[in-house]
């Protein structure tokens, strides 16, 4: 009897601990922020900015663990370069990719990636909120002063055309007063350039994290294991 337990557990396949609670708990944070920023958008403001913050903390720490974190966190361990990302690539086509326990040459590309356009757009989006509503960490930054072709932060009880805010007015209400105001051109035009910019990192996040979901999938196939429980319990399967 003893014999056959030892059987049935040699059977099973060792699993190691790969991802620490930090990288794990970053990565789903990440997750649910981004979603929620971009189901919310100007008609929660107040949910869409923190959840933005949310997501810009989580990227600085990230980034910050990259350089001094755990084994299989630290870029070191497994930023290759595009050639090992294309490599590996052609490898899922024709069933030679190699399984590594850490991130794969493509994943490691892709988090690179990712990272760039998460801060591309939470940077963009705090500095479209400091323009247009002089607020948040960067509105003693950016909001300075009309005169350097910036917009200036709002006085309370004014609408950035200089008139008098209604009660009702809310923050789409006075970034639209912003943009139509003479006043508010300087300040309109940094808007709409913010704007767009934040735009573009948005899809550009969206995209790649498309893509992303897509290669954890193809990856989980092609090596018989579920990365995404991974993410979840930090094991995988040790060979």
């Amino acid at each position: 009897m003893k014999a056959s337990n030892e059987t049935a557990t040699d059977a099973q396949p060792r699993e190691v601990k790969v991802w620490d609670p930090l990288v794990r708990i970053g990565h789903w944070v990440i997750v649910i922020g981004v979603l929620t920023a971009y189901f919310t958008g100007d008609e929660q403001l107040g949910l869409h900015v923190w959840a933005g913050y949310v997501v810009a903390a989580a990227v600085v720490i990230r980034i910050l663990w990259g350089f001094v974190g755990t084994r299989y966190a630290r870029f070191s361990s497994f930023v290759r370069g595009p050639g090992a990302a294309v490599g590996y690539v052609r490898g899922l086509a024709d069933g030679s990719a190699k399984r590594t326990l850490g991130h794969n040459p493509a994943g490691a590309v892709m988090i690179i990636l990712l990272l760039v356009s998460l801060a591309g757009t939470t940077g963009t989006g705090m500095a479209l909120y400091a323009v247009e509503d002089g607020a948040g960490p960067l509105a003693g930054i950016i909001a300075q002063s009309p005169e350097e072709g910036v917009a200036a932060p709002v006085s309370p009880g004014l609408t950035r055309s200089g008139d008098d805010d209604d009660d009702d007015d809310g923050p789409g209400e006075r970034r639209e007063h912003a943009a139509g105001g003479e006043a508010g051109d300087e300040e309109g035009g940094a808007g709409e350039w913010l704007e767009d910019w934040h735009k573009i990192f948005v899809y550009l996040t969206l995209s790649l994290a498309a893509l992303h979901v897509i290669g954890v999938i193809v990856s989980s196939l092609a090596h018989g294991e579920n990365l995404v429980r991974s993410m979840v319990n930090g094991r995988k399967r040790a060979e």
